[in-house]
């Protein structure tokens, strides 16, 4: 087995094919070349393509274009097209000869230049990362330069190439060459921080012990598979904030991260739902800091970082990072999205491109550090950042409560204002791109109808909504369970039509808003008592009158005095809406039913079916007020509304099919209702149709009771 094929077994023979011809060039046009140390010069390339293969995960083109730039830096003229290799590695070669051609002469003013003379030189943005990738080869060397070179080497590589790998999301890369750069630029300091480091391991695996402790039972009680580890901040990052807080080694309180990688199906859904419940746990066991809460699950960083990292406190007072990740989300983080295809040996185009798309939005992007410099978005958006510099786009006009709420809800609710360039401003402000906004939030603060008018994004405006409706169903039953308690005590009765009375006065559009009234005191429930008083008072007086004349009229059919009982009120549908008579809504009468017509106090003539439900107790109590009705002798152009009751199979078509029956003839239809019985499993219709007679409505349920999956029909 020769070198390629130890070194790249994990590619396809034709991959490995097309890295021999480019390392066999390479191998010839660099003999003789040696480095500083006098090694041979062509270990440098191997050392990049095993980087480029094994640790970012990129495709066998990448690795021939490394062999391949090195060799034609040394013989420009080398015709490498010869190989006929694929497109893309020519275009990568010429991508890395370009960018090895630039020398700044001063990086730390000619940093944004010379990224940006990168990415113009990077039109497959596979470059950078191959670019990146051999600048951590030479971080690793670096014993070997000149003290001038190296010197030059360490600033170029804090100044371009760490901002570059962090905004790829190649964080492995980016402490790695950090810590190098420490290593030599403040020697006495990366000793002490890496001393201190392993002095305080053993303090760190306790504090962790210690912390999951509680919450082993939660989570195999949960069925969830994870795996431990502690996450030690690297000694540069350790170094800038002691730097920046102007505080020792031990004033840096997040020196370490505790992380959760969880093993679970790689299935967005299911990702997402156990990083969630891992996260419920953690923070019902420990007090959560939720400014620090950083969501990159629900919105990825653009270099596809995705990863849940809150702060809590434990038993003793002191503050722990927590980070929540699954096995795929941790391994792209560590070593950048493509690194994740070649770990699981997936070879799809569609994968290498989602990645691609991300290296090139990165690379087109500047730095969130350098808001300023952003290209001028879309009107429809804006970009805003948080005080950490992570950004958040919004829909143009969006208020500081949008921002909140798109940070995460929980902190949109307790919203209170926020801090833009050192202004305080309200919940209403109005933001807009290269604002950074720091969210001021109480935990007295509740939503309220108003904020919905203060929001445009959709988050904010159902999350405001759903509180409001969560706040006023639990005040409608506190409101109702006083209700009870009082109507017993007062030993009095609210029936369902006084309540719809007393709604209609007041003004209350919903049940639940009039006993959320009286959950929150905005309505005097002595009120109600007064209104219940008043009403029975009312009705036990018009109970009496009725009563006196009742007894009246009775006197007066037993001694004879009764006359037109006989007479025949001719019914025509045109006349409807007349003053003479109305259809009885008990039981909705059809030109050409048999019907009676019942004479009432105060609403003229009332028209019943002879099979009314309430025609035996009319005909046998009233006799004296029983009006004998016909219908005219043809069926007018009115029409007549009437109420059907359908039971059918619980099957897909049947609803279609009961509408078309009614569409199939002289009806329309007013009203259609389905509830699902699910035990009997079946539909329960109940829908009101028009119809210009009973002739017609017998057709129309004939034809329904033919329906195949039709149980009953009733008229109602």
């Amino acid at each position: 087995m020769d070198r390629i094929d130890e070194w790249f077994s994990h590619y396809a023979p034709q991959g490995r094919e097309m890295i021999r011809k480019a390392y066999g060039v390479a191998q010839e046009a660099l003999q003789g070349v040696t480095r500083y140390d006098g090694s041979p010069f062509l270990s440098h390339p191997e050392a990049v393509a095993r980087i480029v293969a094994d640790e970012i995960g990129l495709p066998p083109e990448c690795v021939a274009a490394v062999f391949l730039h090195e060799a034609t830096r040394e013989h420009p003229q080398l015709d490498i097209r010869s190989l006929k290799l694929d497109e893309s590695v020519y275009v990568m070669v010429e991508g890395l000869n370009l960018i090895s051609t630039i020398k700044p002469k001063d990086t730390r003013l000619e940093a944004e230049n010379y990224k940006k003379l990168i990415i113009q030189y990077s039109r497959d943005p596979r470059v950078t990362v191959l670019k990146l990738a051999d600048r951590l080869e030479v971080m690793r060397s670096l014993s070997m330069f000149p003290k001038a070179s190296r010197e030059r080497k360490v600033l170029e590589t804090l100044m371009l190439y760490i901002p570059l790998a962090h905004q790829l999301g190649l964080y492995n890369m980016k402490r790695e060459m950090e810590d190098i750069y420490l290593s030599y630029a403040e020697p006495e300091q990366y000793r002490l921080i890496t001393n201190k480091l392993k002095a305080t391991e053993k303090d760190r695996e306790k504090l962790m012990q210690e912390f999951i402790e509680p919450l082993q039972k939660k989570l195999s009680d949960a069925g969830i598979r994870y795996k431990l580890k502690i996450r030690t901040k690297a000694a540069y990052s350790i170094w800038a904030k002691m730097q920046k807080q102007k505080v020792p080694f031990e004033g840096v309180y997040d020196v370490f991260a505790i992380r959760f990688i969880i093993d679970c199906p790689e299935d967005s859904k299911t990702e997402k739902e156990l990083c969630w419940k891992v996260y419920s746990f953690v923070t019902e066991e420990y007090e959560p800091d939720t400014r620090r809460l950083r969501d990159w699950i629900t919105n990825p960083k653009t270099n596809g970082y995705e990863s849940l990292h809150i702060t809590v406190k434990n038993k003793d007072n002191s503050y722990l990072e927590v980070q929540i990740r699954t096995k795929r989300m941790d391994e792209i983080a560590e070593n950048g999205f493509a690194s994740h295809w070649s770990y699981k040996g997936i070879k799809r185009e569609e994968s290498m491109a989602q990645w691609l798309t991300a290296v090139r939005y990165a690379l087109e992007h500047p730095d969130t550090d350098s808001p300023e410099e952003l290209p001028q978005p879309p009107s429809r958006e804006i970009f805003v950042f948080t005080p950490s510099g992570e950004l958040r786009i919004l829909p143009a006009g969006a208020s500081v409560l949008d921002f909140a709420f798109n940070i995460h809800s929980g902190l949109g609710m307790r919203c209170t204002g926020a801090m833009i360039g050192g202004k305080a401003v309200s919940i209403k402000e109005k933001l807009k791109t290269g604002d950074v906004v720091d969210i001021m939030s109480s935990k007295n603060q509740k939503p309220n109808p108003d904020w919905v008018g203060y929001v445009v994004s959709s988050k904010a405006r159902n999350k405001i909504r759903q509180a409001l409706h969560e706040a006023e169903y639990k005040k409608a039953a506190e409101g109702k369970e006083l209700l009870t308690r009082r109507l017993k005590n007062w030993k009095l009765e609210l029936k369902d039509e006084m309540i719809t009375e007393f709604m209609k006065k007041r003004r209350f559009s919903t049940v639940h808003a009039f006993f959320a009234a009286i959950g929150e005191g905005t309505l005097d429930i002595n009120e109600i008592k007064t209104y219940i008083q008043e009403h029975d008072a009312m009705v036990a007086e018009a109970a009496a009158r009725a009563a006196a004349a009742e007894a009246q009229e009775r006197k007066s059919w037993d001694a004879g005095a009764h006359t037109g009982t006989d007479d025949i009120l001719v019914l025509n549908a045109r006349n409807l809406k007349g003053l003479d008579y109305k259809m009885a809504r008990c039981c909705n009468p059809v030109f050409g039913d048999d019907v009676f017509g019942f004479v009432t106090r105060d609403a003229g003539i009332k028209i019943h079916r002879i099979t009314c439900p309430n025609a035996a107790r009319l005909l046998e109590m009233y006799p004296y007020r029983i009006q004998k009705v016909r219908w005219a002798d043809s069926p007018s152009s009115g029409s007549f509304q009437v109420a059907l009751r359908v039971v059918a199979a619980m099957e897909a078509s049947v609803l279609n099919q009961v509408i078309d029956v009614v569409n199939t003839f002289k009806a329309s239809l007013r009203e259609f209702k389905v509830n699902e019985n699910q035990r009997n499993g079946t539909y329960d219709i109940q829908m009101k149709v028009a119809v210009p007679s009973n002739l017609e409505l017998d057709k129309v349920v004939s034809q329904l009771r033919m329906l195949r999956h039709v149980q009953k029909v009733s008229r109602l």
